[in-house]
């Protein structure tokens, strides 16, 4: 909305393609991947007051750099060199950053009891409602308390003085960013997003995807969805679209809410179409006066979500599969059991530090840094002892070679 109002970005053809992308997406992935703006590209855009065609530079960078990642392979290869902890502390991460944008600059800001419709009060009786609804999955919560929310800022619209925006069919148009507008965009807006749309909009969404869909039949790959962040960005943005992508926090926030499958962002996206197309920037006056305390108590509840992933950390198989091969080479069983619990303890501390650079600095690419530091640190005297003991074994059996030697001599 703050995008649309300053001019950065088209808002009817960001509901188009942003509606056509959840639409694709529902139908190929069968899962509720989210689309949602690029957060550092919108609050760079914000901050900076970008024009129009420096947010379309910034989008258009972002889709041909992702697309090259993925067409080379390098995501696939990103997957696998980065540790779990530290994608799973990129989410826990985003969790907590959702939960206090919620608190802090939702809910605190409130007052207690004015306006009626939207106050403290009114954030402790949807929280109250929230608690309740847990205990009871089939109740739609999301949908209940954005009904209830939309009807009140429909009703607070009706008696406001407010500039009327028009409404109509929606007509496209393409144009092509200048030399300045590349430079601002892809220099002071799609660098800093780098980094967090391959880490959290990329392997941190289909680790997610992994975990809360075990069972489905196949997991994205960060290959495909790669392709689909690249092929979004490379279409929409030429008609001034917001730089989309997936994002682990918007799929934590579909799952919390009772999404399991592709056909619930087929309908968001379905709307979102109609939306552009018919009503566009008449929308935003309606939009900006939904009540902030039931919006950031759904925040906050998206958060914790997000933020549970960080409960298995220590729970990889791999760990398991480890103290396995232990036993069956003869390693006594106390010795097994430690190594598995001091592996544990690791995880866990690399994760931490992982989640404390993503909050302390803001910056999800500060925290990957020193989770990745944080990991290495730690392998480093394993790999310096297993060194050893591989030269030691040499050497034993070289001697009992020279060994077997003279006897045959």
């Amino acid at each position: 909305m703050a995008l649309a109002l300053q001019g950065s970005i088209d808002l009817p053809a960001t509901l188009v393609f942003s509606g056509l992308t959840n639409i694709l997406t529902g139908a190929w992935y069968g899962l509720p991947l989210p689309v949602q703006p690029m957060k550092a590209i919108a609050a760079i855009a914000i901050s900076q007051n970008f024009s129009q065609q420096e947010t379309m530079a910034a989008g258009l960078t972002m889709g041909g750099v992702v697309f090259i990642l993925s067409a080379t392979g390098m995501l696939s290869w990103l997957n696998k060199i980065v540790p779990v902890p530290v994608v799973k502390g990129i989410q826990v991460g985003a969790g907590l950053a959702l939960v206090i944008s919620a608190g802090g600059g939702m809910i605190k800001p409130l007052h207690w009891i004015s306006p009626v419709w939207d106050n403290r009060v009114t954030a402790l009786v949807a929280f109250a409602f929230l608690i309740t609804a847990a205990t009871l999955p089939k109740v739609p919560y999301a949908l209940i308390v954005f009904t209830i929310g939309t009807v009140i800022s429909a009703i607070v619209l009706a008696h406001a003085t407010y500039e009327r925006r028009p409404a109509g069919f929606w007509h496209p148009s393409v144009s092509a960013p200048d030399g300045d507008a590349w430079r601002a965009g892809a220099i002071d807006a799609a660098i800093p997003q780098l980094p967090l749309t391959t880490l959290n909009s990329i392997l941190a969404v289909v680790s997610l995807a992994g975990s809360l869909f075990p069972t489905f039949p196949a997991t994205p790959s960060t290959t495909s969805v790669g392709f689909s962040v690249a092929m979004a960005n490379l279409i929409g943005c030429w008609f001034g679209a917001m730089p989309v992508c997936h994002g682990s926090g918007g799929l934590a926030g579909q799952y919390r809410f009772g999404a399991r499958s592709g056909a619930s962002i087929i309908i968001l996206g379905t709307v979102k179409i109609l939306l552009g197309l018919l009503v566009g920037d008449a929308i935003i006056p309606l939009l900006q006066r939904f009540p902030k305390s039931l919006l950031g108590v759904m925040v906050l509840a998206a958060g914790v979500e997000l933020a549970k992933v960080g409960q298995s950390v220590s729970e990889s198989t791999d760990l398991w599969e480890r103290a396995e091969a232990d036993h069956n080479n003869g390693r006594p069983a106390s010795e097994t059991k430690n190594q598995a619990e001091k592996e544990s303890q690791q995880r866990w501390m690399t994760m931490l530090i992982t989640v404390a650079g993503c909050l302390a600095f803001k910056n999800d690419f500060v925290g990957f840094a020193a989770g990745m530091v944080w990991h290495w640190r730690l392998r480093v005297p394993e790999v310096v002892a297993r060194a050893r003991l591989g030269s030691v074994r040499l050497e034993q059996d070289q001697e009992s070679s020279n060994l077997l030697d003279r006897g045959s001599e």
